[in-house]
């Protein structure tokens, strides 16, 4: 169960960095992308971090 919670979250992550770097190809919505990359990294981030230490097994 650990592993894929840590794959999802690491899916999550990853996603967000490739939506920061192409937020620069997106005209008009450049801050919008951004931030959804940076909400999807902090997200992807907080799973392991809060999530993955209450899961006994």
């Amino acid at each position: 169960m650990k592993i894929i919670v840590f794959l999802v979250s690491l899916a999550i992550f990853i996603a967000g960095m490739y939506l920061m770097g192409s937020a620069f190809y997106v005209p008009g919505w450049e801050a919008a992308v951004f931030l959804g990359g940076i909400l999807a990294s902090s997200i992807g981030l907080a799973i392991p971090v809060h999530v993955l230490k209450r899961i006994d097994g």
